[in-house]
């Protein structure tokens, strides 16, 4: 590590850890409510909590890019981050602000848009944390030494993640255009530039994991950002089916929506062909490992499990039931929480100085909540499944449904414990490197000077 203020990431690092641990509450809360076994309804009713638990995803992973990109930019850019008085103060605002709407949703203060339930008021105060987040990557940036693609890619996302949140605030008497442009918030983020996110983290650490030349990498994330431009933004289509929109969202949708896993299976392919031609040679094989499997499970759950019910036909029964659980778990796990945990798992070394990637822990971590998360989506799969054939075609009751196929949430739970494990020993590992050290900033990840230090 090459300059002290990326000592900051560590903070926004740790502050994503505990909404991590905090979303996975709620989760259980939710899965033991799907089996029947609801005695916390009257505190916390199910609505309360898939509210929860859905936005404190979105913000422990808003945490975890943007302290990657200050861990990263200062070192892309080649110079000291520009305020880290800024970045203490924004990284504050932040939890405030995450803290303020979790009680308000618990106080039932909230939109009625699902996915969007943040307070109005709030709003403006994520707004204005977000900016003054972007203005110090931005300043980094213009005051920086050079400019790199990886930099830039990774600052674009973040610029348009900002800009897409805007049409969220827009509110509208007609309900098929509020659902139109809320779709630019809810896909745009996590099927378009999020996807930017994902692909500048994944391609600064292929550059120093693999040894790979740097042209050569980017070369590569020319193409994953053309795909990801291509088929995500007209895939947006695939939410407006059947909700008032023109027909030909149909075609459009099922059309691009078809082309999105392209950029997921070229980002596989990229990183596994990267990893190869470098020989895996780097000493913290743990963070190479959790950035190959980053590109594979979002190939699988936001790439394959995505278009399987995002063609019109089928799209027709399953939209809005657990199939799209199913898809969201896996594909919210694979492309965005798993780059954030690899990026983690390459800095805290470099952050600390303490070197565990070699930890059995790690490695733990890795398997069992991989394997987990899988046993996760097949459950929602199958419930989903199931759900789709006795609701939506052989039109039995809601109700009476939701009863029928309580035993696969059984087995969620189950799937779940063993993903929970996995994390929790991430986090033990996570805390096991202690603070940031000042004696890490200087050398590089074998403890050789690095040319700031000589």
């Amino acid at each position: 590590m090459k300059y002290a203020s990326q000592k900051v990431a560590y903070w926004f690092f740790a502050s994503a850890m505990v909404l991590f641990a905090l979303q996975l509450v709620y989760g259980f809360i939710m899965g033991f409510a799907h089996t029947g076994w609801d005695g916390l309804h009257q505190w916390i009713p199910f609505n309360t909590a898939r509210a929860v638990h859905t936005n404190l995803l979105v913000c422990w992973l808003l945490l975890g890019f943007m302290g990657a990109a200050y861990f990263i930019i200062p070192e892309e850019a080649d110079c000291e981050l520009w305020s880290v008085k800024l970045a203490y103060i924004q990284l504050i605002a932040f939890l405030a602000v995450g803290v303020t709407a979790i009680v308000c949703y618990h106080l039932n203060i909230w939109e009625g848009r699902k996915f969007l339930e943040i307070p109005r008021p709030l709003d403006y105060l994520v707004v204005i944390d977000v900016l003054a987040f972007l203005l110090n990557i931005g300043m980094t940036l213009m005051r920086g030494k050079r400019y790199t693609t990886t930099s830039l890619v990774l600052y674009m996302g973040l610029f348009f993640a900002a800009l897409l949140y805007l049409p969220g605030m827009i509110t509208f008497d007609n309900q098929t255009m509020d659902s139109f442009y809320r779709w630019w918030v809810v896909h745009l983020w996590v099927e378009g530039v999020w996807e930017l996110i994902m692909g500048g983290i994944l391609c600064y650490l292929l550059i120093k994991l693999t040894g790979v030349d740097r042209e050569l990498v980017e070369k590569w994330l020319y193409i994953i950002v053309g795909l990801t431009f291509l088929s995500g933004i007209l895939g947006t289509g695939h939410h407006y089916y059947y909700i008032g929109t023109p027909r030909y969202w149909l075609i459009v949708g099922g059309i691009f929506s078809a082309l999105e896993p392209l950029a997921f299976l070229g980002m596989a392919i990229y990183a596994l062909a990267m990893a190869k031609k470098g020989g895996r040679k780097h000493p913290n094989k743990i963070a190479l490992t959790w950035s190959l499997g980053c590109a594979i499970m979002s190939c699988v759950g936001a790439g394959f499990l995505g278009i399987a019910h995002t063609i019109p036909q089928v799209n027709m029964f399953t939209h809005g039931t657990l199939v799209t659980a199913m898809h969201g778990h896996m594909a919210f796990w694979g492309a965005y929480a798993m780059i954030v945990l690899a990026i983690m798992a390459y800095a805290m070394p470099l952050l600390t100085g303490r070197k565990l990637w070699d930890s059995p822990l790690a490695t733990w971590a890795f398997w069992t909540s991989n394997i987990g998360m899988s046993a996760m989506t097949g459950a929602f799969a199958v419930a989903g499944i199931t759900q789709v054939t006795l609701e939506r075609r052989m039109g039995m009751d809601f109700l009476a449904v939701q009863h029928e196929i309580e035993m696969h949430f059984i087995g969620l739970l189950l799937g779940a414990s063993l993903f929970t494990v996995g994390i929790v020993l991430f986090m033990w590992n996570f805390i096991r490197h202690g603070l940031p050290s000042d004696e890490a900033i200087g050398a590089d990840i074998e403890g050789t000077p690095t040319p700031a230090q000589t």
